[in-house]
């Protein structure tokens, strides 16, 4: 195969991996009745006049499959990172005690279910779609080389490991779907 090819092909896969990747933390963000320290990751704290992720400045753990226990490395921040949690409108209600904060992650209903495997699907679906813009402009990338003298057998069988690539990659977001929506569904 044509060495220019080959570059495009690289430069291909490398950005479908990072599209999958994309697609694994916006799904991870989408909680599943677990309590996981994960679901705090957007939360960002006014920490002395700057705003610093949550995690930078506590400890976050879970007890139970139901509850995450933030404890922060400051006494005095507890009513800062409290206001965050409840500006962040992730849907828990914190429990300040004075030295840790408690979050109750209650059990999802059946139609909150059905709602998440939708956002999960949507989610999905924005994967795919990024997977195949990529495929576009590599195919296009590798028609523009039949002006460097590539072949059009040469760009033929590049624009053939396109597709494959495509296709290995959507499988992948399928089956990140798939066990996602698993995830979910399961009581």
């Amino acid at each position: 195969m044509n060495e220019l090819i080959s570059l495009e092909l690289e430069d291909c896969n490398e950005n479908m991996s990072k599209a999958i990747t994309h697609a694994e933390s916006e799904l991870t963000k989408i909680r599943a009745g677990k309590a996981t320290p994960s679901m705090l990751d957007g939360i960002f704290v006014d920490y002395y006049g700057s705003m610093t992720p949550l995690s930078q400045i506590s400890n976050i753990n879970t007890t139970d499959a139901r509850t995450i226990i933030v404890q922060p490395w400051e006494k005095n921040m507890l009513g800062a990172i409290e206001k965050a949690i409840i500006d962040s409108n992730i849907g828990l209600n914190p429990q300040n005690d004075g030295s840790i904060i408690r979050l109750a992650v209650p059990p999802l209903t059946e139609e909150r279910r059905r709602d998440l495997v939708k956002k999960v699907r949507e989610e999905a679906e924005k994967g795919r779609v990024a997977i195949r813009n990529m495929r576009k402009d590599a195919n296009e990338s590798i028609k523009k080389l039949k002006n460097d003298g590539v072949s059009e057998d040469e760009i033929k069988s590049g624009e053939a490991e396109v597709q494959k690539l495509t296709d290995t990659y959507i499988a992948k977001v399928d089956q990140l779907t798939e066990l996602k929506e698993k995830d979910i569904m399961t009581v």
